[in-house]
């Protein structure tokens, strides 16, 4: 089992909780749950990518299908 340790600023994401393993594997996951219309599109709360900029980007891609959803739903 992979130990994790909390990651330093600057490499935070406003919203999410960042890891990284003792192997590099970079995770995040939401502080707040996402609406549950977002849920149900498929939005998933945690993420996991090799490096920052990349679960940078995985972050910002379920942040923008939850606004999709949300907005959607609304209508």
């Amino acid at each position: 089992m992979e130990t994790a340790r909390s990651l330093p600023a600057p490499e935070n994401i406003p919203g999410w909780r960042l890891i990284v393993s003792d192997t590099g594997r970079y995770w995040a996951i939401r502080n707040r749950a996402f609406p549950r219309v977002a849920l149900r599109a498929g939005v998933e709360p945690a993420v996991d990518a090799d490096t920052f900029e990349e679960v940078q980007a995985a972050v910002a891609e379920q942040e923008e299908k939850a606004r999709t959803a949300i907005e959607g739903g609304a209508s």
